[in-house]
């Protein structure tokens, strides 16, 4: 069925993850750089305002691959597990061997999206921890004399202290991500499920590829990029809360309870504009604009290296034609 696409090999997501996530936020980087400022505590201009928008660039290209490698390998490994029960337990219910139900496809998606964001948090946070404090201007504004004050700190705290200050902000950044994407990949499947059975039904794709000649399982680069910046749009407003929190954590000079932290905000905005919800969505403008577009850089680029892929072996076996 055309609504239904294979998920890609084990080689195909690792590589398509890493030259997506390095995509997205090496173009994006400034953006970033604005909403952190937003969020920080210190205020916009006082962490920097817009300038020198490219700092903590150096942990962004260390880590940006890697930790989107860790997510799409996860993410499409469970997803393909979860579909393949779902597909026996299916089977099982219409031969009346069961009552049983298996997950929907929105429950798989959420359930692999949630899983691959915890794999990639592992080097997420760390980086996100460096690169966040030399965005906001914090120990000269470089991702190298970040690591080294946060290193140096070793003879104080030990080889824990280091390790649990490189991990600051672990359990919100979970809090975050796990949200964000149970919003925006089942969304995105869900779009790109459409897509198939419109493809199915027409024989051309949202923007005019045909599907003549072509294993239509998947949709386009361009189509897949839509959908993408669509679902991260809608899911970046909602989770904006979690985001200030999670940036104000890691900014944040000494370690403090997400309840006591959320305590301090509501007061802060109460006094400073009359409103305690109001610092809770502290950078949702330029949030939501960089994860709308980096939807559409990052899972249109992943699609596009991922039909490329596996364009290229349906060729080799069938000599049919390559397309994105």
């Amino acid at each position: 069925m055309a609504s239904q696409s294979s998920p890609p090999s084990f080689q195909t997501a690792l590589l398509a993850g890493a030259l997506a996530g390095t995509t997205v936020d090496l173009s994006l980087f400034p953006l970033d750089t604005l909403k952190t400022r937003l969020q920080s505590a210190q205020g916009f201009f006082a962490s920097g305002g817009f300038r020198g928008i490219y700092r903590g660039v150096g942990s962004c290209v260390i880590g940006s691959a890697p930790g989107a490698a860790f997510f799409f390998v996860t993410y499409e490994t469970t997803k393909g597990f979860l579909s393949a029960t779902g597909s026996t337990t299916a089977t099982t219910i219409q031969t009346g061997d069961t009552k049983g139900k298996g997950l929907s496809p929105g429950m798989q998606h959420g359930i692999a999206a949630s899983l691959g964001e915890i794999a990639a948090c592992a080097v997420r946070v760390p980086t996100e921890v460096i690169k966040q404090r030399a965005q906001a201007g914090q120990h000269g504004g470089s991702s190298l004399s970040s690591l080294l004050h946060i290193l140096n700190q070793r003879s104080a705290i030990g080889l824990t202290g280091v390790w649990r200050e490189l991990y600051r902000g672990w359990g919100i950044t979970v809090m975050r991500e796990v949200p964000f994407t149970v919003l925006q990949f089942p969304l995105w499947e869900a779009l790109k499920k459409w897509g198939r059975e419109r493809r199915q039904r027409t024989g051309r794709g949202l923007f005019g590829d045909s599907a003549t000649g072509k294993d239509d399982k998947d949709v386009s680069a361009p189509e897949s990029a839509l959908y993408g910046s669509l679902a991260g749009g809608f899911a970046a407003a909602l989770t904006t809360p979690l985001d200030v929190l999670k940036t104000r954590i890691m900014l944040s000079e000494r370690r403090e309870g997400v309840a006591s932290l959320i305590k301090t905000i509501w007061r802060g905005g109460k006094a400073k504009t009359g409103s305690g919800i109001r610092p809770f969505f502290s950078g949702i403008g330029p949030r939501v604009m960089w994860i709308s577009i980096g939807g559409a850089i990052f899972l249109g680029s992943y699609q596009s290296v991922v039909n490329a892929f596996e364009g290229t072996t349906r060729k080799k076996r069938s000599g049919g034609e390559l397309s994105l």
